[in-house]
């Protein structure tokens, strides 16, 4: 999430594509749902998943199948 909010642009994308307001968003922030979201978000948009796992040390792969765990 953090790494999600950290760019404006993408933090306004984010919101715009999920519907939430900033509020919504503090509201759930432990909520799994918002969670599934998030990893969505990543996994929907290939450029934002290379970045973000890089950005993380963690593989593309491993924030797809965090997503898979979730549902």
């Amino acid at each position: 999430m953090g790494w999600v909010l950290s760019d404006g642009d993408r933090a306004e994308r984010f919101l715009a594509l999920t519907g939430l307001t900033p509020d919504e968003l503090r509201e759930r922030l432990g909520d799994p749902a918002m969670l599934g979201a998030v990893l969505d978000f990543l996994a929907n948009h290939e450029a934002d998943l290379v970045n973000a796992a890089f950005a993380l040390d963690i593989s593309p792969e491993t924030i797809v199948a965090a997503r898979k765990e979730l549902s």
